[in-house]
């Protein structure tokens, strides 16, 4: 697996990582034994970047990671985020009942103890404030982000969701490792400014949903095989009509891969990793078969021509659908 560095200053890590929410939280049933076999598969592939958060199933997915970091931590880059908090059972991700975005400097140093308490270890590598609540100000919550530095307890700071201007007056206060946007054929925002921001001061974009939250894998033909706990059925690009308009952008990534020799997954994976030596994407999936497969995208080259013809396979005013419901999109871009 080839390397690329974690910002200006941070380690190098695996080019494509793994995305480990989907283990316990939002795509249906979990299977913790098979969730454990691909985290240790991972690892021997190489794959060291390991990315979970504290909301990933109200911290279950952190209780799932732990013992296979535990024992392998030496070959774990391992990151996790804080900021989506719940007012009771009802947490079920941001913006549904009971969930609230907290960024205050207190909520900071106590969901850091509660994740490492959690993850059973001394020290996380990279540590994103995951949602932004607007009314704290970003300097607040970096500020307690760079004490955590400072004792120890994190190594690195990120960001998520943010808007460019708050990624610049946080990195003023601390520097600023990485920022994880959603970025892929399907969602290319980050294009406008925030990318050409990373790049001035130094800093990775990690890319969550590298592949259209499985819709350009291509498995994905109908709303009926997404199962009823499935979060994605109430996401507008999987709702009715707009799905069908999304699945002929899908068949024209398709045709793309048959041509390249690759499948539509690795296809979208490696135009995200041709973008620059900065774009870090962390598929997400809890099976062995599907984390080969996108193990597999760092190793493909595309030409210029290919990469141009991915992207116009997907023109960005094509794709039907906001990336969230109304209630997430408004928790992003603070």
């Amino acid at each position: 697996m080839m390397r690329r560095r974690m910002g200006a200053h941070g380690p190098e890590v695996s080019a494509v990582g793994l995305g480990c929410m989907g283990m316990s939280f939002a795509y249906g049933q979990g299977d913790d034994a098979e969730s454990t076999r691909t985290l240790h598969r991972a690892l021997d592939l190489g794959v060291n970047h390991l990315d979970t958060a504290d909301m990933y199933g109200f911290g279950a997915n952190e209780r799932l990671l732990g013992p296979v970091v535990r024992a392998r931590r030496d070959e774990v880059f391992l990151a996790t985020k804080f900021g989506n908090r719940s007012r009771g059972d009802s947490f079920g991700g941001t913006g549904t009942p009971g969930a609230y975005v907290d960024s205050s400097a207190a909520w900071a140093r106590e969901a850091c103890d509660a994740s490492l308490s959690r993850l059973g270890v001394d020290t996380i590598d990279l540590y994103y404030l995951h949602r932004r609540n607007p009314a704290t100000p970003i300097e607040e919550t970096v500020g307690a982000l760079a004490e955590l530095v400072t004792a120890g307890k994190i190594r690195l700071v990120g960001l998520s969701e943010v808007s460019p201007a708050t990624l610049r007056a946080a990195h003023a206060i601390h520097p600023i490792a990485a920022v994880q946007m959603e970025y892929s054929l399907f969602s290319r925002d980050v294009e406008a400014e925030m990318l050409d921001t990373c790049r001035e001061l130094g800093v990775a974009l990690v890319a969550y949903s590298p592949v259209g939250r499985g819709l350009l894998t291509g498995a994905i033909t109908s709303r009926e095989q997404l199962a009823a706990d499935d979060w994605r059925a109430g996401v507008p690009r999987f709702a009715e009509g707009n799905l069908d308009a999304n699945l002929k952008l899908v068949e024209a990534v398709r045709e793309v891969a048959a041509e390249i020799g690759c499948t539509p997954a690795q296809a979208a994976l490696a135009w995200l990793l041709a973008q620059g030596e900065d774009i870090l994407p962390i598929p997400g999936t809890k099976r062995v078969r599907y984390l080969e497969e996108n193990a597999a995208a760092a190793d493909i080259r595309l030409t210029p021509a290919q990469r141009n013809r991915l992207r116009e396979a997907v023109p960005a005013d094509a794709v039907a659908g906001q990336r969230y419901p109304e209630a997430g999109m408004r928790t992003v871009g603070h």
